[in-house]
């Protein structure tokens, strides 16, 4: 048995999400939120380099020592699934393992608005699940993929890096591809997918140009394309889209946003207080005659008013969200107040000893 799997063990034992290894420190990891030792004794550079030999590709290896990176997925059996990112810091060498869950959560179990289930239907465009590192994008996209396995007959091809839940065909024929082993960029994995006859296109990373002009045209042509990105709402995503074109291109890049975008998910995740575990709260956008003008027009600014009259449609801003979480007694005053944006809504719920916290500013 890898060295390795015994952290494992405790880590999905205590319902924890990463393994933190670390040359120069003690095994570490994320549980509910909160990263806690789970070993004595710190890792020297012999140990660690022990450790991450072991369960990764030799050649993969050596190229990690050359290269300072590496991504990868390890298996430690048929119940436990991570993704692993190997890299070097001051200290020496690291790597973060992130528990993947074998069993595919449902949108419901994973409280995630009725509305974000509509995106499954659609046949063409393109649907954005946005959020920071961790806050559960791709958990979220595996749901609704699976949605769509379970009920529909499509070819779904996923480009990932790497692959992290692996879906086993049911009504449609799944296609995963891991950049660097089965395409060599996410671009590459894109432009193939036009030629293999794919309704549904899954780019784990939308993080340059290339890619993201592909998913453009790849949506314009016919297929539903679900990307990601790291912005934190609707309209620094429709944003970022379109700054990542020259100034000369954006014009024309507005008008095809307008006619091929579906929706924006924004995503983050709040440590819970009604149970162990955290809780998922959206922003979500769904594309409408107005949005198109919007994005056409270049006034992004006007997407708050577009949500607001929108919540007919399942459209809801990502403080609502937090609101309805806090009322419901799910999280904190505390936690609310810390992951909202307009941070004076949730003021009046601090508790005393937290003023300070607000006088600060956050």
């Amino acid at each position: 048995m890898p060295i390795i799997d015994q952290y494992f063990e405790v880590l999905v034992q205590g319902s924890g999400s990463d393994l933190h290894l670390s040359e120069g420190q003690p095994p570490k990891a994320r549980i509910h939120g909160s990263i806690v030792p789970i070993a004595e004794g710190e890792l020297s550079h012999e140990a660690i380099k022990q450790i991450l030999a072991e369960i990764c590709d030799p050649n993969a290896f050596e190229r990690f020592l050359e290269a300072g990176d590496l991504d990868f997925a390890y298996e430690m059996d048929v119940n436990s699934r991570f993704r692993c990112n190997y890299f070097k810091q001051q200290n020496g060498l690291a790597a973060v393992f992130r528990l993947i869950p074998t069993k595919i959560a449902t949108l419901d179990q994973l409280g995630i608005p009725k509305a974000v289930e509509g995106f499954a239907h659609m046949r063409s465009g393109i649907v954005l699940v946005t959020g920071p590192t961790g806050s559960g994008k791709s958990t979220t996209l595996a749901a609704l993929i699976d949605f769509i396995n379970t009920n529909y007959n499509r070819h779904i091809v996923t480009i990932e890096e790497p692959i992290e839940f692996v879906h086993r065909n049911k009504q449609s024929i799944l296609t995963q591809r891991e950049v660097g082993i089965h395409c060599p960029t996410f671009a590459d994995g894109l432009r193939a997918s036009l030629r293999e006859d794919a309704d549904i296109v899954l780019v784990g990373e939308m993080r340059d140009l290339e890619t993201i002009s592909l998913a453009l045209t790849a949506a314009e042509t016919g297929q539903l394309v679900f990307g990601t990105l790291h912005t934190n709402n609707a309209r620094k995503t429709v944003d970022r889209i379109i700054d990542v074109f020259p100034s000369d291109q954006q014009a024309q890049v507005r008008t095809m946003l307008s006619s091929s975008l579906r929706g924006v998910v924004a995503q983050l995740l709040m440590k819970r207080i009604d149970q162990p575990g955290r809780v998922a709260v959206n922003e979500i956008l769904i594309s409408t005659p107005a949005v198109g003008a919007v994005i056409r027009e270049g006034s992004t600014y006007k997407l708050y008013d577009v949500i607001t009259g929108g919540k007919a449609y399942g459209m809801q801003f990502m403080d609502d969200a937090i609101m309805s979480k806090l009322m419901a007694g799910h999280v904190s005053p505390v936690e609310a107040y810390m992951k909202a944006t307009d941070k004076s809504r949730f003021v009046k719920f601090l508790p005393p000893e937290h003023a300070a916290l607000a006088n600060s500013g956050g």
